[in-house]
């Protein structure tokens, strides 16, 4: 009877820690999840201002060109 009550203190004590790491694993995902979003709107800023910077520059290469007769 005690070693039956042993096992099963040993199971819930396992159960309790794979919980406890269940957890900490939906902890992590829901913390990264967070951080993707946040660098997907990074990388779409920094996408929109590159566009900006390209069309300038087009822009003011044009502008170069026609002021040298080309």
């Amino acid at each position: 009877l005690d070693r039956t009550r042993d096992d099963a203190e040993d199971v819930r004590a396992q159960l309790a820690e794979a919980r406890a790491k269940l957890d900490a694993a939906d902890q992590e995902r829901d913390r990264l999840l967070t951080r993707i979003a946040e660098l997907e709107e990074e990388q779409q800023a920094l996408t929109e201002i590159s566009e900006e910077i390209e069309t300038r520059l087009d822009g003011a290469i044009g502008e170069i060109r026609t002021a040298l007769g080309r």
